[in-house]
């Protein structure tokens, strides 16, 4: 009797998790991120949301979301300036293959991600919120991270580049505490979508000189359209103090996530 049970709860698990491979779901994060170590108390705070379907996920800032359900329907979305502060990662879970989308001068850069994550997963355990969590460690990107995962999200995904274990990781956080991405809530989504399929390969050598490009012209002031910039008042400013004021501001992010492809902009 006792194996027939065991048999049904294990059946009853399989369907379970196959029931939930196939719907639709959003996980909600909030991520928490420094991006000057001369600034540790800058911290900016994003919600980021990781869409599943049938092992097939993407984690993008919230921002990018609406802004690819507008390019979805064929109107105009923004996009984010910088190379190293973006966070969009497909993930194919089945095939173990992930890719971060760079988007620049309105161009999609498909990066993949080829670092092994190799988890040690340890027998710590707590309760975080009503899940019952447990610990896991790994090295990715120059840093050591922490991570929380539960089984009874039996979704072997996370946020950003993250997955692998037998749970969905909630929380995640590097040694040094300059990012974490905390799960805050959970939906049933019924528009999952994909915007960004045409994409431009690179490795991480070219990942360099996009950066290097943004650096040394970060609005393409020399190709694009003449535009006009204004301070408050209204006074054309001049394009050249624009530049240096934003390089300023790009050398002084020097924290990026993955410290072992940081950029050397001089």
């Amino acid at each position: 009797m006792k194996i027939a049970h065991q048999l049904k709860f294990i059946l009853f698990l399989s369907l379970l998790s196959t029931f939930c491979f196939s719907q639709k779901f959003s996980f909600i994060y909030e991520a928490k991120y420094r991006t000057s170590k001369e600034k540790p108390e800058d911290i900016n705070t994003d919600k980021m949301i990781l869409d599943f379907e049938n092992n097939i996920s993407i984690f993008r800032e919230s921002m990018s979301r609406d802004s690819d359900s507008l390019t979805f329907i064929n109107k105009n979305g923004g996009y984010k300036l910088g190379v190293e502060n973006q966070f969009y990662v497909k993930k194919d879970i089945r095939n173990n293959k992930v890719e971060k989308i760079i988007t620049y001068l309105r161009a999609n850069y498909l990066l993949p991600i080829d670092e092994q994550l190799n988890w040690k997963i340890l027998p710590e355990q707590k309760a975080i919120g009503k899940y019952k969590a447990q610990k896991a460690e790994v090295n990715y990107g120059g840093r050591n991270w922490t991570a929380w995962f539960t089984t009874e999200l039996p979704f072997n995904d996370g946020p950003y580049i993250f997955n692998g274990l037998p749970g969905l990781i909630i929380s995640i956080e590097d040694a040094a505490h300059d990012y974490s991405f905390n799960l805050i809530q959970i939906k049933k989504s019924s528009n999952w979508f994909d915007a960004r399929t045409k994409t431009i390969t690179i490795d991480w050598a070219k990942y360099d000189l996009l950066g290097k490009s943004y650096y040394n012209d970060p609005w393409n002031s020399k190709t694009a359209r003449k535009v006009t910039f204004t301070d408050p008042q209204g006074n054309e400013k001049d394009i050249n103090e624009m530049i240096r004021q934003a390089q300023k501001s790009i050398l002084e992010e020097n924290n990026p996530l993955e410290l072992n492809h940081k950029i050397n902009y001089k």
